[in-house]
């Protein structure tokens, strides 16, 4: 069944036609969701928050938007927000977690196995950075969708995807060429 057919169930009421979308777009949902935190348990949290409020506000869908798009729109928002929570409340590193981190910035390949090397060069990219190359790189998300997503415009999510690029390439090339 399409997203189509199963957003106009649900709309309706069919819980099992929202359950379905859910099953559908959950590993998405939380693959982005812990790569722009950075945290499997917030991460986790703001997923099942996400369709929660998707849950609630399915009835005010637009007929004729794509669901993937709406979802990973108030999917991003919810990110932003628990990541502006988590400064306000000085969230910390264990000191674990901040030698790992220090040391991955130096020397990746050395810390963690090459796999999560790619994936601590992609953490340490600043939030919009991160947030632009995992829905265009990861997700697949084409520029027009990140911009409904983000709400921002697409050459500055362009720019945002080069300069995240740009930041990469030097730690990636560590990682590869040595």
């Amino acid at each position: 069944m399409t997203d189509e057919a199963l957003v106009a169930r649900a709309v309706e009421g069919d819980v099992d036609a929202y359950a379905a979308l859910a099953e559908q777009y959950y590993s998405s949902c939380a693959r982005i969701a812990r790569r722009m935190l950075r945290n499997d348990a917030d991460a986790e949290d703001v997923v099942q928050e996400t369709f929660l409020r998707a849950f609630r506000a399915i009835g005010r869908f637009e007929r004729g938007r794509e669901f993937r798009v709406w979802l990973f729109t108030i999917l991003v928002n919810q990110c932003r927000t628990a990541a502006t929570s988590r400064k306000r409340r000085h969230l910390r590193f264990s000191d674990d977690e901040a030698a790992i981190a220090r040391a991955a910035d130096e020397r990746p390949i050395a810390v963690v196995e090459e796999k999560s090397a790619v994936s601590i060069a992609v953490d340490s990219l600043e939030p919009l950075l991160r947030e632009a190359f995992v829905l265009k790189y990861v997700e697949g998300l084409d520029y027009a969708e990140m911009a409904t997503i983000t709400g921002a415009g697409i050459s500055a999510l362009k720019m945002r995807v080069k300069r995240a690029c740009d930041a990469l390439r030097p730690k990636l090339e560590a990682i590869y060429h040595e």
